[in-house]
């Protein structure tokens, strides 16, 4: 391997340290994605939430790294949801964080948890009890909230005005929470609203969740961040202030574009883990979820979801390469690019040898991506979704 030289020991470490990290794949990045300009139809992308599952079976059979799937209320609605979750258990996964949506339904257009209206408030809370008590039918311990109220114009609505509204609102949504419940308030620049948004940072979400209490915790979604934004300072900053609930884990070239992770910013990607791991307990990356959340637009649905996977484990197994002993010794003697080059020697050493014999060891195939491309399932979930 070229960068950081591993001895067998190291080596060992980093394959179980990757093997031990849960990535959750969203449901809602099976079905085929969508600009403001046009929705293409990929021939594998899944129509309905059995179908949305059973990708997420196929890419943990395939990765053995993905345990669990995400569900989006109303989109993955059910009658029935034991009957889904066994469904979900016969493809090899489970049913995992809930994510409520305030942003589709008519009277949202002004906001919902900040709308001026009471009425609406009242029916957007409404919506995420509904959520909480799905998850306490399918015992899942997590709530991921994205806030897409905010202001087009300005004088539009009160900006402190609105965020009492959130607290209020969502003090109630954190009381109707069992114990061992956490809700993860996510954050955005901008979109869909212009003027602000009314959970724009990290800051807004922090100090959210630092008024509700300990089971409030900031979610990181990569892409929601202005260009040149430092997010692994952002994950230092959060996990020193124990408030770093997890990540939905994307790549963006100007804000939000939902693309597979590591796909154009892989050093980003390979900081943020060297953070996490700073940040972790036996050299390991800190506990909190790790999630992905893309919108394939002109990809094979299943095929970017698995790479997305890869593209995880191969930051996180670079991350881990570093020498963290050499690495404080540089940096207590002041050695500025000595320090420096620690990480790049560590980012520039090859992983996939160590991560596809990891994969062999545990009965899966060295590269999943072509597994799935050159294998029946393909041809297969082709066939059944043509037309």
């Amino acid at each position: 391997m070229s960068g950081t030289q591993l001895s067998v020991s190291a080596q060992d470490a980093i394959r179980a340290a990757v093997r031990a990290l849960p990535i959750e794949t969203p449901s809602w990045g099976y079905g085929s994605g969508g600009t403001r300009f046009k929705l293409f139809q990929c021939p594998v992308a899944a129509r309905t939430v059995h179908e949305r599952i059973a990708d997420a079976g196929l890419v943990h059979r395939l990765t053995g790294a993905c345990p669990s799937v995400a569900i989006h209320i109303p989109w993955d609605e059910t009658d029935d949801w034991a009957k889904l979750a066994a469904f979900a258990a016969e493809k090899g996964v489970r049913l995992g964080t809930v994510n409520p949506n305030l942003f589709q339904e008519e009277e949202y257009r002004l906001g919902s948890l900040c709308h001026a209206q009471a009425a609406v408030r009242a029916e957007a809370v409404r919506h995420i009890l509904d959520c909480i008590d799905i998850a306490k039918t399918l015992d899942v311990k997590m709530i991921s909230l994205w806030l897409p109220d905010g202001t087009n114009y300005p004088g539009q609505d009160d900006i402190r005005d609105r965020r009492h509204r959130l607290l209020d609102t969502l003090r109630e949504v954190y009381a109707a929470m069992p114990n061992d419940m956490e809700l993860l308030i996510e954050y955005k620049l901008f979109e869909p609203a212009f003027y602000h948004t009314d959970l724009a940072d990290w800051g807004a979400s922090y100090t959210t969740a630092l008024a509700l209490g300990p089971r409030a915790k900031v979610l990181v979604d990569t892409g929601h961040h202005a260009p040149g934004t430092n997010i692994g300072y952002i994950v230092a900053f959060l996990l020193d202030l124990e408030r770093l609930g997890g990540f939905h884990f994307n790549c963006r070239n100007y804000a939000d574009d939902d693309l597979i992770v590591g796909s154009s910013q892989p050093f980003e990607l390979f900081a943020i883990f060297h953070e996490l791991i700073n940040g972790g307990k036996n050299g390991r990356a800190a506990e909190v979820a790790y999630m992905l959340d893309q919108s394939h637009n002109i990809e094979n649905t299943i095929e970017a979801m698995i790479l997305s996977v890869m593209n995880v484990q191969t930051a996180y197994a670079k991350a881990l390469c570093v020498d963290r002993k050499a690495l404080a010794a540089a940096q207590y003697a002041g050695d500025v690019l000595g320090a420096h080059r620690l990480l790049h020697d560590a980012f520039e050493t090859d992983v996939r040898p160590l991560l596809g014999a990891m994969r062999e060891e545990q009965g899966l195939p060295a590269d999943p991506f072509q597994a799935f491309r050159e294998g029946d399932d393909k041809k297969r979930i082709k066939a059944e979704r043509q037309g």
